[in-house]
Parts: structure tokens; C-alpha cells; sequence
């Protein structure tokens, strides 16, 4: 039988601290590792207040961070954005924040880059198949259907 090896508060806030620096963190991220070094709540708290205070720990700077990260390297639409930051317990108003970080046109131009690789692909279906296809997977995307129509009318006109 194994068994679990407690932290101090002050080791616990050393290894934390280091664990925020090394790359943005939300508060859920963080209260759940502080967790898994068998603190409990109070020290738990304590933690998370002095890590804000020393602004290492910063929801709206995590959020604008995520949103940027993951539209930038992986292409993701604005819902699945949102989808994943309200996973991660970060704020509405932040959530807001974060998704107007986003360039208007380069969502827009990254939306079409993606649409017409996707449309590209599936070039030996018939249309009503290449149409569903592209649809579904910008939807996975997260981009929104509205969007996704407009961008897909264009598509079929050329």
C-alpha cells in the first residue's frame, strides 16, 4: 500500500508558482493540482489569493491566451472556444474579453482557408455530399452555422 506524500503550504506554493509561470493556468487548472498535492481547502485558498496577488494566476490573461492559442494553432471557431473556457470554469465576462481578442478578419479568412480545403477534399462526392460534409466539419470546428451557410453559398458559385 501506497502512501500519498503531503506538501507543506510553502512547498505547495513554491511548486505552484513555478507551475504558473511556466504557462498560463486557469484557477480550476491550478485549485485541482493544488488538490492533488493532498492540501485541503483553506490552504488551498490561501494559495490561489497569494498567486493572484502576485499575478501569477490571471483569468482574463489565461483567457485571452487560450482563445488565441487555440484559434491561431489549431484553427478552432468561436463556440468551441467558448465551449472549452466554460469547461475550464473561467467567467463570462472573460470569455467575452478573450473572444473579441480574435481579428474579425482573420477569423473570417481562417474560416475560409478551412472551407475550401475541406471543399477541396471531398471533390468526388456530389454536391448535396461535398455541401453536408464541409457543414459538418466546420460546425466541429466550432464556427458558426451562419457563417458557415455564407461561406458555403460562395463555394458552390464558383
Amino acid at each position: 500500500m501506497q502512501f500519498k506524500k503531503y506538501v507543506t503550504e510553502e512547498d505547495a506554493l513554491k511548486k505552484i508558482k513555478h507551475y504558473c509561470a511556466y504557462q498560463e493556468r486557469c484557477h480550476s487548472e491550478v485549485k485541482e493540482k493544488l488538490y492533488s498535492f493532498g492540501l485541503y481547502k483553506q490552504p488551498v485558498e490561501n494559495i490561489l489569493s497569494k498567486l493572484i496577488e502576485d499575478n501569477y494566476l490571471n483569468e482574463e490573461r489565461f483567457a485571452i491566451a487560450f482563445a488565441g492559442g487555440k484559434f491561431r494553432m489549431k484553427h478552432w471557431g468561436r463556440k468551441k472556444i467558448e465551449y472549452e473556457l466554460r469547461q475550464k470554469q473561467v467567467s463570462t465576462f472573460c470569455i467575452k474579453l478573450a473572444l473579441k481578442a480574435i481579428d474579425e478578419k482573420d477569423y473570417h479568412s481562417s474560416l475560409l482557408k478551412l472551407a475550401t480545403a475541406k471543399w477541396n477534399s471531398v471533390s468526388d462526392e456530389v454536391v448535396y455530399a461535398r455541401v453536408a460534409k464541409t457543414y459538418a466539419y466546420l460546425l466541429q470546428k466550432g464556427y458558426e452555422s451562419s457563417l458557415i451557410q455564407q461561406q458555403l453559398q460562395q463555394l458552390q458559385n464558383k
